[in-house]
């Protein structure tokens, strides 16, 4: 046997390899990506706290420039009592968002200028406090008055501190800023250095994979071109590639059935031969022949004529449609014309026992069947099904288009049947392939079953429904579309 030999090199999983650099690259890929995200979550965070808080100062400053002093300005002028004023919900509005700009500035800086800004606000609520004394006990407007440049010497005061922070806000934001440009900068220098490093090591995971496989996938051509030059007996050594392994062993292995199945081809051609031949052989026995001819002897005896006529015309159209002039495949009109003729010989001999009827689908006139395939099942059924019947026997042949396009053929009698262990025997006879010299009394039925077996690719086969006593239904389908020779 020859062999071809395959790469020797030490076993190597291209599957593991392709992992490990998969899983590198990926590495290489979410860490950077990862710590981008954070850093720059990071920074986009602390922006938007410093643009929220420079937004809050600036609201804050126009409350405490304007607001508070001209709310205070009206109550001393005595355009509202001090119940009516809306002071003290001014203050409460400053020092809730003094409040929660502590809460998010991250400088100590920023820090000590929001509690000084705080305690500005303490000092204005107390300025506040004691104008509403002074004006419950009826105090003078030039004492009030007072108490108004107090008030607005202190929002002056805070006014500037909010400033402060905002300027040093500001300050903060450009530095967050320039860190992001720097980590930007940073960050695609690394994605840079990343990138040059994953095409390093596709290149490297391609060119190691590349001569992994390269030596065995080029043996493995080999072998399949002596395979299709007909070097049957060419056979590959298991390879040193963990994922070509199962590949060289199934190539192997085809080869064997490839040359099983030639083997089993010819056979089949074979048993085709002889099967066509046998079927050729079954129309014109001598014993069909004699009973044939005695019966037209005797209907000549009987001067009748009429009879003669029809049985001579049936016989000669029954041996030509047998013949076909060779071909395999005819006409469906032309096999139930067959049957026709067969049945109308068999009719004018068994006049008192045999009775048919013929059911077919005028559509399938002219579509092709393979040929010679009712009559045996016909002559089945007489002899077999029919004859050992008391009484009168029917026949009824059915050959008709299914919804789905399929063709169906039956051959229904009303004779003996099959026995319940008798069927399974046939049953069994017909699905196996052995010699078919040894069937005897279902030759007929094993023929035409092989037939369409050899013929249809296994996709067509006999089927018999009976009951013992009643009769017997052998039938059939047989795709639309059926080759043509």
């Amino acid at each position: 046997m020859q062999l071809l030999q395959p790469f020797d090199q030490e076993k190597l999983s291209i599957k593991t390899m392709l992992q490990m650099s998969y899983l590198f690259i990926a590495i290489l890929m979410i860490i950077p990506a990862i710590y981008s995200i954070s850093l720059f979550s990071r920074h986009t965070k602390r922006y938007d706290h410093i643009i929220t808080n420079v937004s809050r100062a600036n609201r804050l400053n126009q409350i405490v420039k304007f607001d508070i002093t001209n709310e205070i300005w009206e109550i001393v002028a005595g355009k509202k009592t001090f119940e009516e004023g809306r002071q003290y919900q001014i203050l409460t509005l400053i020092n809730s968002g003094i409040s929660t700009m502590m809460e998010s500035t991250e400088t100590e800086k920023n820090m000590q200028l929001l509690e000084v800004a705080n305690r500005a606000v303490n000092t204005l609520e107390k300025y506040v406090d004691m104008l509403g004394e002074q004006m419950a006990e009826n105090a003078t407007v030039s004492e009030n008055e007072v108490i108004l440049e107090e008030v607005r010497g202190v929002a002056s005061l805070l006014y500037d501190i909010l400033q402060d922070f905002i300027v040093s806000e500001i300050e903060v934001c450009a530095i967050t800023n320039e860190r992001i440009k720097q980590t930007s900068l940073t960050f695609t220098r690394i994605q840079l250095l990343i990138l040059l490093v994953i095409l390093g090591v596709s290149v490297f995971t391609s060119i190691k994979v590349s001569l992994s496989i390269r030596k065995p996938i080029q043996d493995m051509e080999t072998f399949s071109f002596s395979i299709a030059s007909g070097q049957l007996d060419a056979r590959i050594e298991e390879t040193h590639v963990p994922e070509l392994e199962h590949l060289s062993e199934n190539l192997n292995v085809m080869a064997e059935k490839i040359q099983e199945l030639i083997a089993e081809n010819i056979k089949e051609q074979q048993n085709l031969q002889k099967a066509e031949m046998k079927t050729l052989q079954a129309q014109i026995t001598p014993h069909f022949l004699y009973n044939t001819l005695d019966t037209i002897i005797w209907l000549a005896e009987s001067e009748r004529k009429e009879e003669i006529i029809e049985i001579t015309k049936a016989f000669s159209n029954f041996f030509r449609i047998s013949l076909s002039k060779g071909h395999e495949w005819i006409p469906i009109e032309q096999e139930i014309e067959h049957v026709k003729s067969y049945l109308t010989i068999q009719k004018i001999r068994y006049r008192d026992i045999l009775d048919y009827e013929i059911i077919f689908d005028e559509k399938l006139a002219n579509m092709k069947v393979l040929k010679l395939i009712l009559q045996p099942l016909v002559e089945n059924a007489i002899y077999h099904g029919i004859k050992n019947k008391r009484g009168r026997g029917r026949l009824l042949v059915t050959a008709k288009m299914q919804e789905d396009g399929s063709i169906y053929f039956s051959v229904e009698d009303n004779g003996m049947g099959f026995a319940p262990e008798r069927l399974k025997a046939v049953l069994d006879e017909l699905s196996d392939c052995g010699d078919p010299e040894k069937l005897k009394s279902i030759y007929g039925l094993y023929n035409v079953n092989k037939r369409l077996k050899l013929y249809y690719n296994d996709r067509v086969s006999l089927n018999i429904s009976s009951e013992y006593g009643k009769g017997a239904n052998v039938f059939f389908v047989v795709p639309e579309k059926t080759p043509l020779e």
